[in-house]
């Protein structure tokens, strides 16, 4: 009798090869975006990080050159509070795209309420609707690849919010951190339903959704000057580390949702202790997170806030 080998156990310290793939992260030059494109150039795959800010996007870069040696790394100008801009950024990454990693955010802890320059709420319009906008000027780009994937960062913040549909801008009713936590979550069912409709028509992308636990700076190995780690943090955190860990640990889900064949559309990863730290597997979509139609209501809302619809480029 013969039997087809099973796959190594996911290794978050052993990744396989990725040349010839090309993958974006959105906000790549600092926190967890940062270590996703670490991890994912010691691959051999060529990591394009976006910033808005060209300095910091500088410095990563030669930190992270440091750290891997041959690095096929560079930066691109991406402002996601800045939809006019965003379709010009994606025409510069050429051809072809193999993976996008949706990470980068506005977390904002005290009021005022701000808006971007198109008049959004800052967070839900930078890290909903930028990356949504963004994803109908990348699609085109990922479909020519062999496997294209869209991973969306979510949080952990999202599992105990729900949206408020009447009130997606926080308009009338504004706490910094729920506005927070319910912007992950609108990002969060879009890429949800971005898999639904690209299943529907077809399409050879994929579209997972990834968080990253609990990710503490003061756990996160020192990276400086993209990340200065003291000793007084890092005693202060010693509590939280029991159930906490750095954000190197918080990019292992999104990573693998990009080099993993055995991740599927449509699944949910994390960290696999409570969700909470640990390798990433695969858990239940959050039973809010299922519901379609929310998750059609809001597309609609974003396509008409945006003025651009990703769904007319499926296939």
């Amino acid at each position: 009798m013969s039997s087809v080998p099973s796959a190594p156990p996911w290794d978050v310290r052993r990744l396989p090869r990725a040349e010839g793939r090309t993958v974006l992260v959105t906000g790549g030059n600092a926190g967890i975006g940062y270590f996703i494109a670490e991890q994912l150039a010691t691959t051999g795959a060529a990591v394009v990080l976006g910033s808005r800010d060209p300095a910091k996007a500088a410095a990563a870069l030669a930190v992270l050159r440091a750290r891997v040696p041959g690095a096929r790394v560079r930066a691109l100008r991406l402002d996601l509070a800045d939809l006019a801009s965003l379709r010009t950024a994606a025409a510069s990454l050429g051809p072809r795209l193999d993976a996008v990693v949706h990470n980068a955010g506005v977390a904002l802890d005290h009021p005022p309420r701000r808006e971007t320059a198109d008049g959004h709420e800052l967070m839900f319009g930078t890290n909903h609707l930028g990356h949504f906008a963004l994803t109908r000027w990348l699609l085109p780009l990922l479909a020519a690849a062999p496997a294209g994937r869209v991973v969306t960062m979510g949080s952990f913040a999202a599992k105990t919010e729900r949206l408020d549909l009447a009130d997606l801008q926080s308009r009338h009713d504004y706490r910094p951190k729920r506005s927070y936590g319910r912007s992950k979550l609108a990002q969060m069912h879009a890429g949800l339903e971005l898999d639904r409709r690209l299943r529907a028509a077809g399409s050879t992308v994929a579209s997972v959704v990834v968080h990253p636990g609990g990710a503490l700076d003061s756990r996160t190995p020192a990276r400086p000057p993209v990340h200065v780690r003291t000793a007084g943090g890092w005693l202060r955190g010693l509590p939280a580390a029991v159930v906490l860990q750095g954000k190197d640990a918080g990019a292992w889900p999104a990573v693998r949702a990009v080099l993993d064949p055995a991740v599927a559309g449509g699944q949910l990863w994390g960290p696999r202790v409570l969700g909470l730290r640990g390798a990433p597997r695969r858990e239940p979509v959050w039973h809010h997170l299922a519901d379609a139609a929310v998750a059609d209501r809001l597309w609609a809302a974003s396509r008409e806030l945006t003025g651009v619809d990703p769904g007319t480029v499926l296939g």
